[in-house]
């Protein structure tokens, strides 16, 4: 098993407590010393994998789309021979919106089901609510999605991205740009705050202003008070941390208080596709997004996913960062099996350091030591078209570094 950074396992009441607070669109996670073996058969023709997302309540929007990607990888690789041979049959559990019900249907996968992995979660709350079942049972789980960092466990493997691969090329787009002055909006929960928290840290050590912050609560749709503290501040852009429904709110006061983005640009965190879908072009070209994927990426490998994806689903739909990271997670795991030679789990995580995939965004491989993955960060600007366009990327991938142990300016925020 590759070596880990040692982190203590939150409390039971911590972690009951966190899983009232939803993520990215943490805390630290421990070693786990369970001796649990996996109930997993893998001797048969067939292999059984698990999924678990939102397709009912609040969060069922963007996770069923998620699920759609997950669906479209299975079925891509069952099509091309399975894995070691072997087809797999999917297992999808409800997560139903609420973090409880994601660790119960994650035990039921897990202890019941005997499947050999899970792939997914969405918010952090889900996730936190999950891990404990996964390092209890020796489990994997395979998270796909952006998140706020601060969290590494031998027994789940990040395919979304981490601090330093989309706030932090956010900020210094921004600065390279000539912002010298932001304000921070987004909704009152923990990746917002988290990831001002880094802002804040970051335009410390970088002579910029913060000329306010302000949160609202998950679904709020008012948004006139803060969008006129936002306009009489005067500052060089908004970083918006804002998430769901209440975007179209914010983005339409916004519009309604004359600011644009030549005057005002807001840099945000978590529109992709789907929302610019959900919000409208008309309200939101010209603005700005962070993240490591856009449809409109021209690659060999893209061009077929998203070609894929329409005509399974439709000319209508779109594809976006969460999909595509959800996707790359299930070649991820079908690669690593395959390096290992074997769905053990300890054989799985002592193959996983430096195992790639070619996916929608580009060149992705597993960090052995953290088990994040490298990821191309890129800026992107929404057009009349209803789609994102890069308008900046990384050089090359970006090593993951959940803690943000590379800047020193982010000390007083992990630790």
């Amino acid at each position: 098993m590759p070596k880990h950074n040692r982190y203590l396992r939150p409390a039971v009441a911590l972690l009951a407590a966190a899983t009232l607070l939803t993520a990215g669109c943490g805390s630290r996670a421990g070693d786990t010393t369970a001796a649990t073996q996996s109930c997993a058969d893998t001797s048969g023709p067939t292999v059984k994998v698990g999924a678990v997302n939102s397709l009912s309540g609040g969060l069922a929007v963007s996770e069923s789309v998620i699920h759609d990607a997950i669906v479209m990888a299975v079925d891509e690789i069952n099509r091309g021979g399975g894995v070691l041979g072997k087809q797999l049959q999917l297992i999808s559990e409800d997560g139903a919106s609420e973090p409880t019900i994601f660790a119960e249907k994650a035990q039921k996968l897990v202890s019941n089901d005997c499947v050999a992995v899970v792939f997914g979660g969405y918010t952090s709350a889900s996730r936190k609510a999950m891990l404990p079942v996964f390092e209890d049972a020796n489990a994997l789980l395979y998270y796909g999605q952006q998140y706020e960092g601060l969290e590494s466990s031998p027994n789940i493997f990040y395919s979304g991205a981490t601090t330093n691969q989309q706030i932090i090329p956010a900020l210094d787009y921004l600065k390279s740009q000539g912002v010298k002055s932001l304000y921070l909006v987004g909704s009152d929960y923990v990746f917002p705050r988290t990831s001002n928290a880094i802002v804040k840290a970051y335009a410390q050590a970088n002579g910029i202003e913060i000329k306010g912050e302000d949160y609202v609560p998950l679904d709020s749709t008012n948004f006139a008070t803060i969008v006129n503290k936002i306009r009489t501040a005067g500052a060089d852009a908004i970083f918006n941390v804002v998430v769901g429904g209440s975007l179209t709110s914010f983005f339409r006061e916004y519009n309604s208080a004359g600011l644009t983005p030549q005057v005002m640009p807001v840099m945000s965190m978590c529109v992709g596709e789907e929302e610019v879908r959900s919000i409208g072009a008309d309200t939101l070209t010209g603005q700005l997004s962070s993240w490591n994927y856009y449809q409109t990426l021209d690659t060999p490998a893209n061009v077929k996913f998203v070609a894929d994806f329409k005509a399974r689903y439709g000319a209508d739909r779109v594809t976006s960062d969460p999909m595509e990271s959800a996707y790359a997670a299930v070649h991820l795991w079908k690669a690593t099996v395959e390096k290992a030679n074997s769905f053990g789990v300890p054989d799985i995580q002592r193959a996983a350091g430096g195992v790639s995939v070619d996916a929608p965004e580009g060149t992705v491989t597993i960090d052995g030591e953290n088990h994040h993955v490298t990821k191309t960060a890129r800026i992107g600007r929404v057009t009349d078209d209803g789609l994102i366009h890069q308008v900046w990327a990384s050089p090359q991938p970006i090593e993951p570094d959940p803690f943000l142990h590379a800047y020193p300016w982010a000390k007083g925020i992990t630790g």
